[in-house]
């Protein structure tokens, strides 16, 4: 019997970055568009976290607890510190400003691994209209130690989501150019070597379909959530779909929490769902 998917709240205009908070039992989510963020507890039910959240898109938790989050409408990458207060880590390289921080993961050895694909200037919907100042959309990776920037990798056309297997040797970034480059674009996820503070060649890792993959997370077994038109997709650490979630709204992003970390929270357009995954993460 499959477990029930359950509706929490439908707050947002477009929510997406969903970040779990273990020690809080919570969760923080973004309405990019609605330009605010939102927690979610079972204790509180959803309260407004941030009223003015610089169009921020993806979040992610550091080892201290803090919370780093892509903005799109400052073009960089903030840190929510412990009293509250927003620091800005990173906003350009080499002088020239990013297009607009989509999502975001961290490395247990406090680097921060980011997508910059150009939704956020494109228009005023979610974020600020303006001209690129760089050449292509890349992923990038910060280490706040050193406040050094790189190029991780180049070989990507609109990389969107990410996120690093189990034993972190390994990157996975999921390309939706398909949707600006129809004749040769991709909608898949890929999957790079890592090599310090930058990526290997990659490769072609599972087509994802209908619609885009998005934003997606892997659980300690190495299986995927991957975020698509009408649900999320469940494959393999082979690749391989070993199961759908669906969901009745356009599905933007997830996130494994709770304490065993075998609940799904999922944002999808303007709702936060959950479901329990405990038969994909057994050992």
């Amino acid at each position: 019997m499959k477990a029930h998917l359950e509706l929490l709240c439908s707050p947002a205009i477009w929510a997406e970055g969903p970040v779990w908070l273990p020690t809080e039992d919570a969760v923080i989510f973004s309405d990019v568009k609605g330009n605010r963020m939102f927690r979610w507890s079972e204790h509180d039910g959803v309260t407004l976290w941030r009223k003015y959240s610089n169009y921020a898109n993806g979040n992610a938790l550091d080892k201290k607890g803090r919370i780093v989050s892509c903005e799109h409408g400052r073009r960089g990458i903030s840190r929510t510190e412990k009293n509250g207060n927003v620091t800005m880590l990173v906003e350009k390289i080499d002088g020239k400003r990013f297009n607009s921080p989509n999502d975001v993961a961290i490395r247990s050895d406090g680097t921060i691994w980011f997508t910059d694909p150009p939704y956020g200037i494109i228009s005023d919907d979610e974020g600020y209209k303006a001209e690129s100042q760089i050449i292509g959309c890349y992923v990038y990776c910060y280490d706040p130690a050193d406040n050094s920037i790189s190029i991780a990798t180049s070989d990507t056309q609109r990389p969107n989501g990410l996120a690093f297997s189990p034993d972190e040797k390994w990157l996975y970034i999921a390309d939706m150019s398909i949707i600006d480059f129809p004749a040769h674009g991709r909608r898949e996820l890929r999957i790079y070597p890592v090599r310090g503070k930058i990526l290997g060649s990659g490769r072609h890792f599972a087509s994802i379909s209908p619609g885009v993959p998005d934003g997606f997370c892997i659980d300690k077994l190495g299986n995927i959530y991957c975020s698509c038109a009408d649900g999320v997709i469940i494959l393999d650490k082979f690749g391989t779909q070993i199961d759908k979630i669906e969901v009745p709204e356009r599905v933007s992003n997830c996130t494994l929490g709770g304490f065993n970390q075998d609940l799904l929270y999922i944002t999808a357009t303007t709702s936060l769902y959950r479901i329990s995954v405990a038969q994909f993460t057994e050992e």
